[in-house]
């Protein structure tokens, strides 16, 4: 999937392909200046908290340093029906922003079409989830005090100004879950600076780092997104073995107490072979190719044809020709289709806009068949929006081949 924040990325990092991730700290300038707005602004943020029903600590809000109460933020909306649902108070957050607050919606991606694809593409690109946090500050606040995540991060500042102070890591590749617990700072500062409205830069996992707006006046704000990537490791690996270890009796069977030299040879016997069967190359695979499609819309025929569909899958799918087939095997499905499908199969599942008017009929037929598989999605004029101007359309202007 070509995406602008993929490419803005790569050059303003100066990466070719998501290789760097992960080894070092390095920070850049975005030269799409339209980029930025496209993404999120203030107001949009706000519009998205006050239409959905949300909840701590998805919904999250600071002042002083220090976490808000949810009660101070949140309200129990009860209807005509009296169900209860819980909302933002859009005073009490006008209130606390005004007040020189901060204000962070986690997992932003899932309430706003355009973070959705720009996170699909992250995934497609880098072959890990990605998700986006929102964070909005307003005036002379603090921000959070100097931590380290589990996961890489690449920060984009949208507008206003924060100040960042990054540090290395004090223990290689830490995990929250880990042999040992890791809470030493490390001494030397990486890089202290003000971040503005275009910047962006990459805090590999365990890196410390803060962000404050102190000393930056009470008159300006601060809104970024940070895209979060879980990268998989030995240790998910291991998992993976673990239950896949399952399938087996003997893996299942009690360890006897007293020492039991031929079943403990056995059992090593058969977790080494089982390694090697799922190398990690093979769990990697696996992973990407059994993962669903994300939450998506369906399509309804008697609301009319669908003009245009995309591909939704977590992760880019995997198209292979062999003979006079061709296998799609992406969001836990392996379809076979007649090798002259083969253009159109790669159009549809691109991650590009797709648009059916003038494809034909064949064309509309496969991309029914994707769409009821999981593997693509409708676009309507909300969903359409998100790729506009930032992932190139795929148009079909004759009639193609007949699939059967």
């Amino acid at each position: 999937m070509e995406h602008r924040l993929v490419t803005g990325i790569e050059k303003a990092l100066g990466w070719d392909g998501p290789g760097a991730m992960g080894t070092r700290f390095v920070r850049g300038h975005l030269a799409d200046t339209d980029l930025i707005t496209r993404l999120m602004t203030p107001y949009r943020l706000l519009e998205i908290i006050q239409r959905r029903h949300l909840a701590n600590p998805q919904l999250r809000c600071y002042a002083e340093g220090d976490e808000v109460h949810p009660s101070t933020f949140l309200s129990t909306a009860v209807n005509r029906r009296r169900q209860a649902v819980q909302q933002a108070d859009m005073a009490a957050l006008g209130r606390i922003l005004n007040g020189g607050g901060t204000v962070v919606l986690d997992h932003v991606d899932f309430f706003d079409p355009t973070l959705e694809v720009a996170c699909r593409a992250l995934g497609w690109w880098s072959g890990e989830l990605a998700s986006a946090n929102a964070y909005l500050a307003v005036g002379d606040t603090d921000g959070f005090h100097l931590h380290w995540d589990d996961h890489d991060v690449i920060a984009v500042q949208l507008s206003g100004e924060k100040s960042w102070e990054v540090r290395g890591p004090s223990r290689p590749a830490p995990m929250y879950r880990d042999a040992e617990r890791n809470l030493t700072q490390p001494e030397e500062v990486l890089w202290k600076g003000t971040m503005q409205a275009g910047d962006v830069m990459h805090i590999p996992r365990g890196f410390w780092h803060t962000a404050t707006r102190i000393g930056s006046g009470n008159e300006g704000h601060s809104l970024h997104v940070t895209f979060g990537i879980t990268k998989r490791t030995g240790v998910t690996w291991a998992n993976f073995l673990s239950d896949a270890a399952r399938a087996d009796t003997d893996f299942r069977t009690d360890l006897e107490r007293s020492e039991d030299t031929v079943a403990g040879t056995l059992l090593t016997k058969k977790l080494a072979l089982l390694a090697s069967e799922y190398t990690p190359e093979r769990y990697l695979d696996q992973l990407r190719a059994n993962t669903p499609s994300a939450r998506h819309m369906p399509f309804i025929p008697t609301f009319g044809r669908a003009d245009t569909v995309a591909a939704v899958t977590e992760f880019e799918p995997v198209i292979t020709s062999s003979d006079s087939t061709v296998q799609v095997i992406a969001g836990g499905k392996r379809l076979t289709f007649h090798e002259r499908a083969e253009p159109e199969l790669r159009a549809l599942l691109s991650g590009h806009p797709v648009r059916l008017v003038n494809g034909g009929k064949d064309l509309t037929t496969l991309a029914r068949h994707l769409i009821e598989e999981g593997l693509c999605a409708p676009l309507t004029d909300e969903s359409s929006w998100a790729y506009t101007g930032l992932v190139p359309p795929v148009n079909f202007s004759k009639e193609p081949s007949t699939l059967a």
